[in-house]
């Protein structure tokens, strides 16, 4: 019997059900931990090949619109084979010009992001060909539903800031999927949304209602409540669409994440630095465009550099690799003073098993470990290809535990304790000591599903999985079945 198999003759079978019990909202941390790949040498050098790359290799411009504009621009020429070329001066320049931070809110005008703090926030991921069935375990195409639902468990889980789709619904107009997705979610979560629109003509109708219901362009600028996901194709070649969206997003002053998906080895260097400087020549030259529309207004940068396994080109989400490039691509972006995301929460494994788990873990830890205040792409499986609940609640429970790692050690006078010491350690009392009874919530962090009882006691209580618990969790939130 598989690993599927088993989890659906589980799922067939009635469940053992917990008592409900109110979910205590969690405490978010602060990072004062990072990890740095590169020194300030490895960086300057970085900046150097980004550059030089867009100087004398170019970038394919497909909007003609664009490109002229482009190359009616100081600092741009026509080289081989019709491709801009970028000079040092216009890419400083965009650099100088964009914010250093880009802020989100929810549909109450409460900031729920901001990447200028050091808080990490979080989203799921958008677009995932198959969703994983909580309830029967069977791998199926998305459907609208499913949307919904995925808006109320964004809604309801404490770690998630933005909200995002994770699939595509496949039962509506191709036409109108895109938008009907956006309002499905708005519908089910006052959190913003993060989503794509695939075409600038979809995603200006995104816009416009984005708009109505935040009562109008000027509110929406004002305190934007959703950011779009675009950006240019490997190697080097700017869309039509993704030029349009850039400029239609630069003129109304809302927020646009432009990042291209590269895979190393084929659609760039195979080498982590060569795919990091390729693909951030790709965004700068997405930032030249956005900016010489509106200087000043927000973008964000990212990059998804997703190595293969060439023993069967598939996809590595949960490779080191993956992580690697996540938080080198990062820690140059913050170099260039450019607010970023990094990409974490994902496996390849196709259930909520011991391997999405332990990749999740990892890559989770990572991403906040890189200084960044976004990371996306949570509840992905099947790298990237599967959007899963299980995998998303699961996702939430470890960005609490990878924000309190990243959260370091306070070092004062308080937590030192001398006086605790001085005062409990002759009749053993810090368990009853006032420095215990006010620390100790804040102090630790709790989880909400991962267990921690005596064996025997698990027993007596059910002997409930994670999955069990996780499953209960989806329950609480979107209603047991009938």
């Amino acid at each position: 019997m598989t690993v599927q198999q088993r989890d659906i003759d589980q799922t067939a079978a009635p469940r053992r059900r917990r008592r409900k019990k109110e979910t205590p909202p969690p405490r978010r941390f602060a990072t004062t931990l990072r990890v740095n790949l590169f020194s300030q040498s490895d960086l300057d050098l970085l900046r150097a090949a980004t550059l030089r790359i867009l100087e004398t290799v170019g970038v394919v411009v497909e909007d003609e619109p664009t490109r002229s504009a482009l190359l009616a621009r100081p600092g741009c020429r026509e080289g081989d084979a019709g491709r801009v070329m970028m000079m040092p001066d216009i890419v400083e320049q965009a650099l100088e010009t964009a914010p250093s931070e880009v802020r989100l809110f929810n549909r109450n005008g409460d900031l729920a992001m901001d990447t200028s703090d050091d808080v990490p926030r979080f989203a799921p991921g958008v677009n995932c060909i198959k969703t994983l069935d909580y309830r029967t375990g069977e791998h199926r195409p998305c459907v609208l539903a499913d949307i919904a639902a995925t808006g109320k468990v964004c809604e309801a889980l404490g770690n998630l800031d933005v909200a995002a789709s994770l699939g595509f619904p496949s039962d509506v107009p191709p036409e109108d999927e895109a938008v009907l997705t956006v309002r499905t979610l708005v519908e089910n979560t006052i959190k913003p949304v993060a989503f794509t629109g695939h075409d600038e003509e979809v995603t200006r109708r995104i816009w416009r209602h984005l708009s109505e219901v935040a009562g109008g362009d000027d509110a929406l600028a004002d305190k934007p409540t959703g950011i779009d996901l675009v950006g240019p194709v490997s190697p080097l070649k700017l869309g039509s669409e993704t030029c349009r969206r850039l400029r239609d997003a630069a003129r109304m002053a809302v927020p646009i994440v432009c990042y291209p998906a590269l895979f190393p080895g084929m659609s760039g260097p195979i080498t982590l630095a060569g795919s990091i400087a390729q693909s951030t020549a790709e965004t700068l030259a997405g930032l030249v465009i956005h900016q010489a529309e509106r200087p000043g207004a927000p973008l964000m940068s990212g990059t998804a550099i997703l190595p293969m396994d060439m023993r069967r080109a598939d996809l590595a989400y949960g490779s080191p690799e993956y992580s690697q490039a996540g938080l080198g691509a990062a820690e140059f972006f913050t170099y260039l003073g450019l607010p970023s995301w990094v990409a974490a929460g994902c496996s390849d494994a196709h259930v909520v098993d011991q391997q999405a788990a332990a990749e999740a873990a990892s890559n989770m830890t990572t991403a906040v470990l890189s200084g960044t205040s976004f990371v996306h792409n949570l509840g992905y499986l099947s790298a990237g290809r599967t959007g899963s609940l299980e995998m998303l609640v699961l996702a939430d429970e470890l960005a609490g535990m990878a924000s309190r790692f990243a959260a370091g050690i306070q070092v004062d006078e308080a937590s030192l304790a001398v006086d605790v010491v001085a005062r409990a350690a002759g009749d053993n009392s810090f368990l009853t000591d006032e420095h215990t009874h006010g620390r100790y919530l804040n102090e630790m962090w709790l989880p909400s599903l991962f267990g921690r009882s005596d064996v025997d006691m698990w027993h007596e209580a059910g002997a409930e999985t994670l999955q069990d618990r996780l499953r209960a969790r989806l329950d609480d939130i979107l209603g047991s079945p009938p």
